[in-house]
């Protein structure tokens, strides 16, 4: 695993223990703020993660957080993509262990 990986599924167990102790987690935080999506595929057999706000006609059903982060959990494990998870890790800028150049690496950054 990459250090960039590490990152991630670090900061996503915090955001775990976070939701457990009644915090709202980075990642619900992101979402809110329009900095990416997690929704429902159109067949609903599955989550699609997508960067910055996204406009749909019809109100869409927020995923449960336990939902999101074992998804996003699985992507990182299992596809390793890069973008995917400097996506994830963006939500994270804030923490001491944030890397810059993850940043300038990101797509649309």
């Amino acid at each position: 695993m990459t250090e960039l990986t590490n990152f991630v599924l670090a900061r996503l167990d915090d955001d775990e223990r976070r939701y457990e102790d009644g915090v709202l987690p980075a990642l619900d935080e992101a979402e809110r703020r329009g900095r990416l999506r997690l929704l429902r595929s159109d067949d609903g057999s599955g989550l699609v993660l997508l960067p910055g706000p996204v406009q749909v006609a019809e109100e869409r059903v927020p995923v449960p957080f336990p939902e999101k982060v074992a998804y996003l959990r699985r992507e990182i494990r299992e596809h390793a993509d890069a973008d995917t998870a400097r996506l994830i890790a963006s939500v994270y800028a804030a923490h001491p262990d944030w890397r810059g150049d993850w940043e300038s690496a990101s797509p649309g950054g």
